[in-house]
Formats: C-alpha cells, sequence, structure tokens
C-alpha cells in the first residue's frame, strides 16, 4: 500500500464486522508498533491485547458510561448546539452516532489495543507506537479507532486487566480493531492553510491547500 493512502485513509473506523482477526496481523500489527520513535529509546511502554468475551462485555459497561459521561460533560456545549440547530452541526452529529453504534457493539469489537506508558504522562512515545499500530493495521484491512475516554473510570480498567497497581503503568489509550461493515474514504478537515502559521503565530504559512493533496484518482 502507498504509505500517502495509508496516511489519509486511516481514519476512526467504529462501524466493524465480528470476525476475527488473525494471530498473524496481530503480530504485524505490534511488530510495527515498537518499531516507531522512543523518547531516549526507553522504549517505556507496553501493549495489551483484549479478545476475551467476558472482559469486552465488562469493559462495553464501562465504556458505555464513560461516553454517558463525555457527552455531559466535555461536549456538553457542542451537544446542546447540536439539539438546537442540528442542520448546521451535521459534522458533531454524524460523529455522535458513529460514537453510538460503538457503544451500542463494543462487546462484539473482535480485538482491543490498549497502550500503557511508563515514566511518560506527555504520551510521546506511546502515541506514535500506537499510531504506527494503526497504520499496519489500515495496511491489513483492519478498521481502529483510539479512545481515551475509559480513563473516567480511574483505575478501574486497568484492575480489571490485572495491570499491578504499583507497577508505575499509566493506561494512555484503548483502539478497537476489527474489519470495516464501511468504505474507507479521506475524512473532511479544516484546510492546512486555516490551521498553519509560518515563523509567527497568526501569520500565513505560505501556500494553500483547498483539497486533499492525495486522491484514490
Amino acid at each position: 500500500m502507498d504509505i500517502y493512502e495509508a496516511l489519509y485513509t486511516t481514519r476512526a473506523m467504529r462501524r466493524v464486522k465480528p470476525d476475527p482477526i488473525s494471530t498473524d496481523v496481530q503480530a504485524k500489527i505490534l511488530d510495527a508498533a515498537i518499531r516507531a520513535p522512543s523518547g531516549g529509546n526507553q522504549q517505556n511502554w507496553a501493549f495489551l491485547l483484549v479478545d476475551d468475551p467476558a472482559i469486552k462485555g465488562e469493559l462495553a459497561t464501562m465504556y458505555g458510561e464513560c461516553i454517558d459521561q463525555l457527552f455531559k460533560t466535555i461536549y456538553k456545549d457542542q451537544a446542546e448546539a447540536a439539539v438546537a440547530d442540528p442542520d448546521g452541526n451535521a459534522p458533531f452529529l454524524k460523529m455522535r452516532r458513529s460514537v453510538e453504534s460503538a457503544v451500542d457493539n463494543f462487546a462484539d469489537y473482535p480485538l482491543f489495543l490498549f497502550g500503557f506508558s511508563k515514566g511518560d504522562r506527555t504520551g510521546g512515545s506511546i502515541y506514535p507506537a500506537i499510531w504506527s499500530a494503526q497504520l499496519a493495521a489500515r495496511a491489513e484491512g483492519v478498521g481502529s479507532s483510539l479512545t481515551t475516554v475509559l480513563a473516567f473510570k480511574g483505575d478501574a480498567v486497568p484492575d480489571l486487566l490485572g495491570v499491578p497497581g504499583d507497577s508505575g503503568w499509566a493506561m494512555s489509550c484503548c483502539v478497537p480493531m476489527g474489519y470495516p461493515t464501511g468504505k474507507w474514504g479521506v475524512a473532511p478537515r479544516r484546510p492546512v492553510h486555516e490551521v498553519s502559521y509560518r515563523n509567527q503565530w497568526g501569520q500565513p504559512v505560505g501556500f494553500e491547500t483547498p483539497e486533499p493533496l492525495w486522491s484514490s484518482d
């Protein structure tokens, strides 16, 4: 797969099939993850795969509670604005429907990848590794979507996963994975020139990108 195709089409894929992901594919995903840059080459990361139905069931309950809390707190204003003006907030409502679909089917995801880090609350090493895992998954036709919302549960998720409480390992994220039911595509985004500057904040970056610079055509 062309690297730009992977970069442009590895968007959040929350609607997936329950079909299992082979251990060969899982190995490729994790082997790609550990090749990512690591601050000071400390490699202070750990990865935990979850495919046990009982554990997934408990995670599904907690995930649903966390999503409910998310939309009542961090996304509260956006959620209320979307109710007042659905047409003007169509992208937010589309995202919410996708997340709610994930809530309804969380226990049916075939695989979860959890990322943990030690001594690095910034995520400077674990998130590049997780992104490499997601790109590798994309190359294998596997969709993924990173979430940190389970942090609302504090130690409940690490405890469920058997992480020793005094080990220093902090849960950074959960990545549900599965073969998508929909199509890969380029995610719509505000163009580069609207969110980028050069030399000084607010100064033009010096070029415009009104359309994506890569397409499947």
